[in-house]
């Protein structure tokens, strides 16, 4: 467990300047457009870049804080032993979806753009840099999974007051 604070101080930190950067970012290419009158020109293209780190990164995140959006009526509905099932069923699902599309996926998709040798057209920086985080993204995910699987809360409120602290 002490490798998952880790890893969630890591997420935690890379989310906020990533977060950081980006409001700069767009701060600055409003600003160029409306009160310089001359667009930037590589500002939208790093917006876009850094939403996709953002997103996959976020989503890793709150898996490991059980705090993804979900319709809980059945699992409200179920006692503590059908619960426990419903929870390994959900996170074997995640883990599979992840590693299906976001490792496999995503490691043909860096593969086929490094390859090729796609650079971005504003910042000239290699596209497989930018995707490499559908991988990267899609193992965290499956080893939070794996961890929610073996370490079940017994109770939603819980996983939500321990994310708040």
């Amino acid at each position: 467990m002490k490798f998952k604070a880790t890893l969630d101080k890591i997420l935690e930190r890379a989310l906020v300047v990533i977060m950081a950067i980006m409001v700069i970012n767009v701060l600055w290419q409003v600003g160029s457009r409306f009160l310089l009158q001359s667009p930037s020109s590589f500002t939208d293209e790093l917006a876009r870049y850094l939403l996709i780190w953002l997103s996959m990164l976020g989503a890793s995140y709150v898996t490991g804080k059980r705090m993804h959006l979900s319709i809980d009526l059945l699992a409200q509905r179920s006692g503590p032993e059908r619960r426990k099932k419903l929870n390994t069923l959900i996170y074997s699902i995640v883990a599979i979806f992840a590693f299906l599309v976001m490792v496999v996926g995503g490691s043909r998709l860096v593969y086929v753009v490094s390859s090729l040798g796609q650079t971005s057209p504003a910042l000239e920086i290699p596209l497989s840099v930018v995707y490499i985080v559908l991988p990267i993204g899609g193992l965290i995910i499956i080893y939070y999974s794996i961890i929610n699987i073996l370490h079940p809360v017994a109770q939603d409120d819980e996983s939500i007051a321990e994310a708040v602290e």
